[in-house]
C-alpha cells in the first residue's frame, strides 16, 4: 500500500504537461494531479484566485506530502508552502515556476505571443513544441481557449505574481527545477526563485525548455529522484 502522497500541479498547458511526471511517479506514490477549475472544459470558479486555489488544495494534503508544480502550477505549489504551517507539504518542487517578480528577470508576455512564439519562447526546441492550430479538431480548439482564459483569470492581473508572495516563509525542502532555454521565465529568474527560498537546491536541465519535462524526461527525472530519494 503506497502512503506518500506527490500532488502534481500543472500549468497553462493543462495536465497533459504533466503527464508524464504523474506516471513516473506512480510506482512509489499515491499521487493527486487535479485539473485546475476552468481548464479542460471544467466549470471555473469566479472570482478565484491563485492564493484561494493553493489555500483549498493545502486543506485537503496531507502530512509530509511531495507537492510538484510545473509553471502555474508552480506558482501554486509555492503558495502553499509559504501557507503551510501544519507541515502538509514535505518536500517542494518548481519546475519552471512563475509567481514572483524578479525586476531584471522580466516574464515574457505569454498572452501576446501566437502558437509560433509560444513555441520559441517555451521549447529549446521550437519546432518540436509548435502545433498549428489549424489542424485541431474544433473541440480541441475551444478546450485550448477554455485553458487561456482560465489562465487569464488566475495569472492576468498582476501578470504571472503575486507581490504578497514571500518565498522566505517556505520551510520544507527545496528544489528549483529549470529548463536551460526557457525564454518565457529564464534561468536568471530561477535563481532568483532559488536564492529566496531558504535552502533551496537549484537545477538547471539540459536541452530543454519551459517544459523540461517534456523536452527531457530523463534530465528532469533524475534531477527529481535524486532529490526526493535524499
Amino acid at each position: 500500500m503506497l502512503t506518500r502522497t506527490a500532488l502534481v500541479l500543472h500549468g497553462g498547458g493543462g495536465p497533459a504537461t504533466v503527464a508524464n511526471l504523474v506516471a513516473h511517479l506512480a510506482p512509489s506514490c499515491d499521487v493527486v494531479a487535479p485539473v485546475h477549475p476552468g481548464w479542460e472544459g471544467t466549470d471555473p470558479v469566479a472570482g478565484d484566485t491563485i492564493r484561494g486555489l493553493a489555500a483549498r488544495y493545502l486543506d485537503d494534503l496531507p502530512p509530509g506530502s511531495w507537492v510538484i508544480g510545473s509553471s502555474v502550477g508552480g506558482w501554486i505549489a509555492a503558495e502553499m508552502a509559504a501557507q503551510d504551517t501544519r507541515g502538509a507539504v514535505g518536500r517542494l518542487v518548481l519546475i519552471d515556476a512563475v509567481g514572483v517578480e524578479v525586476p531584471d528577470e522580466p516574464i515574457v508576455d505569454f498572452f501576446a505571443l501566437d502558437a509560433r512564439g509560444i513555441a520559441e519562447h517555451a521549447w529549446a526546441d521550437p519546432e518540436r513544441g509548435f502545433v498549428d492550430p489549424a489542424t485541431l479538431p474544433p473541440e480541441r480548439v475551444a478546450t485550448l481557449q477554455g485553458n487561456g482564459l482560465a489562465l487569464r483569470q488566475y495569472a492576468a492581473d498582476p501578470y504571472m505574481h503575486d507581490p504578497d508572495l514571500d518565498l522566505t516563509r517556505v520551510t520544507a525542502p527545496a528544489l528549483v527545477l529549470w529548463g536551460s532555454a526557457d525564454r518565457i521565465v529564464t534561468p536568471g529568474y530561477g535563481k532568483a526563485v532559488a536564492a529566496r527560498i531558504p535552502g533551496a537546491s537549484f537545477v538547471l536541465v539540459d536541452d530543454a525548455g519551459h517544459l523540461p519535462q517534456l523536452e527531457n524526461p530523463a534530465g528532469t527525472f533524475a534531477a527529481l529522484d535524486a532529490f526526493l530519494g535524499s
